[in-house]
């Protein structure tokens, strides 16, 4: 049968498979080939007894993330505060541009949204929706958002990303069954509480949907093999203006007649967005001619 790896300790891997955990171990010719398993893979497992198996495989992987090391991520629940402390959009950009380079969804989640008015909490996300995201407004204490977060994370593998102090834990207590389908399980097999642990953990919401324990992307440096030309890809509201600069090699950095400086000009996109790409961009030439 098939299951999902949720957690790896001690030479044991926890399987995970419609609402239960089951205890496995590698079969001989896995551990010979030294296959590296991580949290998220989809194996083939067999049952030995009523909550212990075998794993016998691993299926392909969609995407792999090397920090945190999670494999088949559907999505980036990308969590910034509205307030206290104020959000930060370098880095909510940044984690965008590495959700995108590994073909992972990123979806923004601006939590404690009680904290600040409508019309600002508005400005904030039409940022994020002008280019093209989902996003939504969560507060843990309003209860707000919380149903549309459960909508989003139904049948998927997510990784919750963003700074300390932005409320992750609190939505993760909020978003229902205080992850106790999976962890309860495992903490018992391990004789430990979840929290003495470095490694990532998946946890379940339900039978099929989980969420990784980590607080995301732990190292924030950008691929090395990410170009100059290649990274205006990696914002989905420049794409539409990119046939329409003067040179066809444009950085829209200081070239003439750059057609995404003019729309930001015109307010058609983010002028804090398009600050970042610059900084970005700097970055990237400079890792260019270091490699």
């Amino acid at each position: 049968m098939e299951g999902h790896i949720i957690k790896g300790y001690s030479g044991f891997y926890y399987v995970f498979r419609e609402g239960k955990v089951y205890e496995c171990s590698l079969r001989g010719k896995n551990r010979q080939k030294k296959v590296r398993f991580l949290p998220g893979d989809a194996v083939e497992f067999s049952v030995l007894d009523e909550d212990k198996g075998v794993i016998e495989s691993v299926l392909p992987r969609k995407n792999e993330l090397i920090r945190p090391p999670v494999a088949n991520i559907d999505q980036v629940i990308i969590t910034v505060a509205v307030a206290d402390p104020a959000p930060d959009l370098w880095l909510v950009d940044r984690l965008t541009i590495l959700s995108l380079w590994n073909e992972i969804t990123p979806v923004i989640c601006f939590n404690k949204g009680d904290l600040l008015s409508a019309d600002k909490r508005e400005a904030l996300t039409a940022i994020y929706e002008q280019a093209g995201f989902q996003t939504l407004v969560c507060s843990t204490r309003e209860g707000w958002g919380i149903d549309e977060l459960k909508r989003l994370l139904k049948g998927k593998i997510s990784v919750l990303a963003g700074n300390s102090g932005v409320g992750k834990s609190s939505l993760m207590n909020t978003l229902g069954g205080a992850w106790s389908l999976a962890t309860g399980a495992v903490s018992e097999k391990l004789k430990r509480g979840r929290h003495t642990t470095r490694h990532v953990e998946l946890f379940a919401l339900d039978e099929d949907t989980l969420v990784a324990d980590t607080p995301g992307f732990s190292s924030l440096q950008l691929p090395e093999d990410l170009t100059r030309e290649t990274l205006c890809k990696l914002f989905p509201e420049m794409m539409p203006y990119l046939g329409e600069c003067r040179f066809a090699t444009c950085l829209h950095d200081s070239e003439p007649d750059c057609a995404v400086k003019e729309a930001v000009a015109q307010g058609k996109l983010s002028a804090s967005r398009y600050e970042h790409y610059l900084e970005f961009l700097k970055e990237v030439i400079e890792q260019e001619r270091r490699y």
